[in-house]
């Protein structure tokens, strides 16, 4: 296991989902954000059944940067509960894992 973390969440918009995106790279929170278009969504809000296109964002960071990661989506995020899940690396490539850690110190 590594201290390296998957963070997953998405954004109503392609400006929303770069502000956010563009945000967290700068303040070293991520070291890399994937902005994925196209993304159909089927949830639950409300006690209704909902459909809607978002923007779906994989960002990569560590552990100990998560918990500002997390407070700086729901500062920016438009979404009254946005999505924010980590998910642990196992294992990976050593250069690119490296590579996290001294992007987001």
């Amino acid at each position: 296991m590594t201290d390296k973390r998957i963070v997953l969440s998405t954004a109503g918009s392609q400006e929303q989902a770069r502000k956010i995106a563009q945000a967290l790279v700068e303040r070293r929170l991520a070291a890399c954000v994937n902005i994925v278009p196209g993304v159909e969504s089927v949830y639950r809000w409300q006690d209704k059944v909902e459909t809607s296109g978002e923007w779906l964002l994989v960002m990569k960071t560590t552990a100990g940067a998560f918990p500002a990661l997390r407070q700086t989506l729901l500062e920016l995020h438009s979404y009254e509960v946005p999505e924010c899940l980590m998910l642990a690396v196992e294992d990976g490539d050593t250069a690119y894992l490296e590579w996290i850690g001294e992007s987001v110190p």
